[in-house]
């Protein structure tokens, strides 16, 4: 079972791992219905949004199962992201893919996830991507006024570089609890260059997004022997095993799940018991490298 934890010292708590809900537009209401309750029943509550997914759909897709659910309130934990400005069918008025980080774009992002969601707060906010014309003055008054409206309880970032969350953070009057980057296996160069190392500095828990790096690449080590057997050691499905690699960084990762499979959801926890060893851990590494380490 997933637990709740709390994240960087603050007084936000999420489950130790999340459900992403990126592609819900592609799941019928009794789809979707299934795939939050396979999760809950595993202990996952946070479910991760944001504006964009879906063409600007999807947390529309999810407030319908929580106007139909509204005392599950309290017992799940909303985040969004927000940013981004896509072109879509849903916001015809964009002539190109842009960011905007802007006090006024920031806060009619998050209240209309809020309308959306079918709900009075978010536990959790992300600037969705680094805006190179970002004035930090501007995202930290943004902030100000959703927290001291009860609209956003907690804020972060994500695909930030380390300076990018430096910047951000020196300006900022609420603590930034998380950088949600890309992190797996098969994508590993936050734990070597110096990502992870900054954010254990500062006490930041880290939420990695496409845990398991993609389909295609799970994929390639299903067959793969050494993989299986590492695997079976563990008592654990190969994405599990993925996931289990990612938890024993000790920067204490959370994972975001982005399976709309049931079953996947429900055996995803297996990774919360499975400790990997560290020879094991190194050898996952190498498998997907192709070469040891120096």
């Amino acid at each position: 079972m997933a637990q709740l934890r709390t994240i960087s010292n603050s007084s936000l708590k999420l489950s130790s791992l999340v459900l992403g809900k990126w592609h819900i537009n592609e799941l019928t209401h009794a789809k979707l219905e299934e795939l939050i309750n396979a999760a809950l029943d595993v202990g996952i509550t946070s479910f991760d949004h944001a504006d964009i997914y879906g063409g600007y759909t999807c947390e529309t897709i999810f407030g319908g199962w929580m106007k139909e659910n509204a005392g599950m309130r309290d017992k799940i934990q909303l985040v969004s992201k927000c940013g981004i400005k896509l072109i879509a069918d849903e916001r015809p008025t964009h002539r190109i893919k842009h960011y905007d980080t802007s006090k006024e774009h920031i806060i009619s992002s998050a209240e209309q996830s809020l309308k959306n969601l079918q709900t009075d707060y978010l536990d959790l906010l992300l600037i969705h991507r680094p805006d190179p014309l970002m004035h930090p003055e501007e995202v930290s008054a943004a902030f100000d006024q959703l927290e001291k409206q009860g609209k956003v309880q907690h804020f972060g970032v994500s695909n930030f570089t380390n300076t990018q969350f430096e910047l951000l953070s020196r300006y900022c009057d609420q603590p930034l609890v998380t950088n949600q980057i890309e992190i797996s296996l098969f994508k590993s160069e936050a734990m070597f260059d110096g990502t992870l190392d900054y954010l254990m500095t500062h006490n930041i828990n880290p939420m990695a997004w496409s845990p398991l790096g993609g389909r295609e690449n799970v994929m390639t080590l299903v067959e793969n022997q050494e993989v299986q057997r590492i695997a079976a050691k563990y008592g654990v499905e190969t994405g599990s095993l993925l996931l289990s690699w990612l938890l024993k960084h000790p920067s204490g990762i959370i994972p975001v799940i982005g399976t709309m499979n049931p079953e996947r959801v429900r055996s995803s926890v297996e990774s919360l018991t499975a400790d990997l060893g560290r020879e094991d851990w190194f050898e996952l590494l190498e498998i997907v490298r192709g070469y040891s380490i120096p």
